[in-house]
């Protein structure tokens, strides 16, 4: 079993393989992802977050996922193209994946067995899961997709 995020890579939206230890010393706050979601409007207060504690180390990293209701079936080229026109994101996505089952990312099955969701479940539920990670890559936190991004920054800050 790992110990931090810091062992795991992923993806990016532009095909580049990432390796988690970047973020080293970092608030990372990492949310699954869609574009067709009722939640999807949380990108635009997710990159005010980003945009407000980018510079003090808080990192958002977004992970497009197929696996709710159909919401993300666009290519990357095409997600990456949306979240820029319509919301503005600059903070890092990374390509489509699954976050629950067999082939669930093993970065998501970290998170899932580091901090259940409600009732004790590892199952992430549905689009704009969060889970806040501190300096040391440790999950701190899983939030619901109903919690609002704005919600987090007294969080984010008193790990900053």
């Amino acid at each position: 079993m790992a110990d931090s995020i810091y062992q795991f890579s992923a993806i990016d939206i532009q095909g580049t393989n990432v390796s988690l230890k970047q973020y080293e010393n970092k608030v990372v706050l990492i949310v699954n992802t869609a574009s067709k979601c009722g939640f999807t409007p949380q990108y635009k207060a997710l990159e005010a977050l980003y945009k407000k504690y980018q510079s003090q180390g808080l990192v958002i990293l977004g992970f497009p996922c197929n696996q709710f209701g159909q919401q993300e079936q666009g290519s990357n080229d095409e997600i990456s193209a949306f979240c820029e026109l319509n919301f503005g994101v600059t903070f890092p996505l990374f390509q489509k994946i699954d976050v629950n089952g067999s082939q669930a990312h093993p970065l998501y099955q970290y998170l899932k067995t580091s901090a259940k969701g409600v009732f004790g479940s590892e199952k992430v539920k549905w689009n704009f899961t969060k889970f806040i990670i501190d300096k040391t890559g440790q999950v701190t936190a899983r939030f619901a997709p109903t919690t609002k991004p704005e919600a987090l920054e007294d969080k984010i800050i008193a790990l900053l």
